[in-house]
This record gives C-alpha cells, structure tokens and sequence, in this order.
C-alpha cells in the first residue's frame, strides 16, 4: 500500500469539509475519485499535499505517518501534485517551468528528463522557447504535468485535469494519464468528468458533500446505477 487514508476530516473554519475519508492507493494503480463541484475533491488533495490542515484522522505514505509534514517533505518524499487549473508559470519560457520542476534536484540527468518530457509531449517541445502564458489551455494542462514528472513522483495527484478543456483535448489528457501509468507512475486522479476518469481508473471512489459513498473498481462505479443517474446523465 503506497497512500493509507484514515477517518480523514478537514475543515474551513466551522464548516466541515471532509468526514471521516477513508481511501487507499496501492503502488502502480490508478485511482479515481469522482464527484460534483464542492464534494470536498480539491480540499481532499490540499491535504494531501500539506497545503490545508487535518482535523482527525490520518495520512500515511509508504508506511511512514505523514499526517503533519510539511508540504516540501511531501515532495522530498515523492508526493507531486499538478493543481486545478494548471497554474504554470506564464512569463517563464516552457523549458524553464520544467526546469522549476526538478528545482529539488540537481546533475546533469535534469536535462534527460527534460529531453524526455519533449519526447512524450511533442508539442512542448515545439513551443520550449515559448511562454508558457502563450500554449492553449490543454497544452499548459500537459505542461503542468510535465513539470511535477520533472520532480521524479512516486505518487502524482491530479487535480481536474479536463477542467475547461475540448473533448477532443480530454481525450489527448487522458492518453497521456494512460502512458504515465503504463510506466508504473502511481496515479490518484481526481475529476468531476465521471465517465473519463472510471474509463481509465483500477478503482475508484464517489465523493458526495464530503464524504465517501461508494468504493469499487472503476469498471464496476462506471456501470453503477446510482453513478450513471448522478454522474453520467443516464
């Protein structure tokens, strides 16, 4: 088991955000968690990340109680995640935001990673004397990505990365998402684009006003009657 959530609360002020979340990401797997806007997804991942608070409950990594870390230990363990909305680095160069990504790293293998990244987003590597506030919105989704695969996860967090984007763009993310864990990245992947995100995920979980409701293999939530009503319009 690579992520253990445990009885898992958070709050903004009084308001209860989070109750009693338990979920779990094995090593190599791809999880989902899916549900409407305000479930609670974004907030789970910013506790995740160390960026908001728990309440109660816990979080470990690889065994390891990483409850009260703070959110640079995260990433020194392995922890990356690609936040909603992409937020990349407009004015700096494509080339230079992946540089940003391995800013905890250093040798001469940062420049083969970025090689690489160019070869798995070709686009990226057209536009790499660029600024990133110039790609379209799905080739800045693919450049987030790209800069937190520059740290090297062991688990990567996906916020919403087909938030605003075309579906013929959806489609190219979620390829992209597909390689990364045919690669062995560990992915837990969190989307309000139901359909997209079972389709592609070893198992998943619904997250209704914060709080888990259903948990099962992404196939099996895909053709759930109570996730085709709420989540897929059938």
């Amino acid at each position: 088991m690579m992520m253990e959530i445990r009885g898992l609360s958070a709050h903004y002020g009084r308001i209860e955000a989070l109750r009693g979340i338990d979920i779990t990401v094995d090593e190599g797997e791809l999880v989902a968690l899916v549900g409407a806007n305000g479930a609670g997804k974004t907030t789970l991942l910013r506790t995740l990340s160390g960026v908001h608070p728990v309440s109660t409950g816990t979080v470990r990594f690889e065994g390891r109680d990483i409850t009260a870390c703070e959110p640079e230990r995260r990433v020194d363990l392995g922890i990356l995640q690609v936040p909603e909305g992409r937020q990349v680095f407009g004015p700096l160069t494509v080339e230079d935001n992946l540089r940003l990504g391995a800013y905890r790293r250093h040798g001469p293998d940062v420049e083969s990673d970025i090689r690489r990244m160019f070869e798995m987003f070709p686009i990226l590597a057209q536009r790499r004397r660029l600024p990133a506030g110039t790609l379209s919105g799905g080739q800045q989704q693919m450049l987030a990505m790209a800069r937190a695969l520059m740290a090297h996860p062991r688990l990567l967090l996906l916020d919403e990365p087909s938030m605003g984007l075309a579906p013929i763009l959806v489609a190219e993310i979620f390829a992209a998402v597909q390689a990364l864990k045919a690669q062995g990245t560990t992915i837990f992947l969190v989307e309000q684009n139901a359909h997209a995100a079972l389709s592609i995920a070893d198992r998943g979980y619904v997250l209704e006003t914060g709080r888990v409701v259903l948990a099962d293999t992404g196939n099996a939530l895909l053709h759930d009657a109570r996730v085709k009503e709420a989540y897929l319009g059938l």
